[in-house]
């Protein structure tokens, strides 16, 4: 039936049309942001679960932060230990050399271990990275005793978060005590000779040019190095577990960030191959929607010709 008043080829015609320029619509947009979910209108579940996952890689990022700074304080501890190691080896085998020597070769292996000495000084010294020396800490103090480093951000199933941390305790990297009481440094800590020349040193004070020292002295002084090695082999093995925890979990937090996103991704990203073809289909249906809505408007027109002379 041909009416005038209701053209029912042309209605269809346009809501195929506008159905088809609304999934244009939604096909450019996902093309322009690259997101298929890219408010909670598009997928609420998706959204919500894609925004909660983004937040905790803010977090995770955080975290990874604070890992490399508590690993460079740590990395500089390690080393400036491992150099102290060194350093004092050095001093036990000028110790031990001097046992035997005489006076005069005493006073030039003195001179030796002086410099020794004041290379540890040195070496403690510029272990400093962001404010923090951990070979050089103040024994009386109850509010900094440790080394706190952020390890992790959990959150379980009900929303309550915790995060994890690692500790480094002072008292077992300090080398050189900033107290001005007793030291319990391994470097300044002292110990006593018993011999003839009985005295009171460190590692960092020790003098083998001493007349009075014998041979009870010398081993009274190899025993006290060896205590400092003790102690300080045991701070370089705390901050290598240190450091080897800290380096693991980077690596793991780098892992679970690169999961994260590929997750989120799948959830939300448009797949822009998929996307482009789709776009150009709807623009061909656009062309021929447009081309029916104009045929079946010019069919009215045809009515005319039924009045004509």
């Amino acid at each position: 039936m041909a009416s005038i008043m209701t053209n029912s080829a042309a209605l269809t015609a346009l809501q195929s049309l506008n159905n088809t320029n609304k999934q244009l619509e939604t096909t450019q947009a996902r093309i322009s942001t690259g997101y298929r979910v890219a408010t909670a209108s598009d997928n609420a579940a998706y959204w919500s679960i894609a925004t909660t996952m983004r937040s905790d890689n803010k977090a995770n990022s955080v975290v990874q932060d604070a890992l490399g700074l508590g690993a460079g304080k740590v990395d500089t501890a390690y080393t400036a230990m491992n150099s102290a190691i060194d350093v004092v080896d050095q001093i036990k085998q000028k110790v031990l050399l001097a046992k035997t020597s005489s006076a005069d070769d005493r006073a030039k292996i003195q001179s030796e271990i002086a410099s020794l000495q004041a290379q540890l000084t040195d070496n403690i010294g510029g272990a400093n990275y962001a404010g923090s020396n951990l070979l050089q800490t103040d024994s009386s103090s109850t509010t900094s005793t440790k080394l706190t480093v952020m390890t992790s951000y959990n959150r379980d199933s009900t929303g309550k978060v915790t995060t994890g941390t690692l500790d480094v305790l002072f008292s077992k990297t300090r080398l050189v005590d900033s107290i001005t009481g007793t030291k319990t440094g391994a470097l300044d800590k002292t110990f006593t000779t018993t011999g003839a020349g009985a005295a009171t040193v460190s590692i960092l004070t020790l003098d083998v040019s001493t007349a009075t020292l014998d041979s009870t002295d010398f081993d009274d002084l190899m025993t006290g190095v060896e205590a400092g090695l003790k102690s300080m082999a045991s701070g370089a093995a705390e901050l290598g577990a240190a450091k080897s925890r800290i380096d693991m979990q980077k690596s793991f937090l780098s892992n679970l960030s690169d999961s994260i996103d590929k997750g989120v991704g799948a959830l939300v990203d448009a797949d822009m191959n998929k996307e482009s073809t789709r776009l150009q289909a709807l623009q061909v249906q656009q062309q021929l929607g447009v081309q029916a809505l104009s045929i079946a408007n010019g069919s009215s027109q045809s009515i005319l010709s039924l009045f004509r002379g």
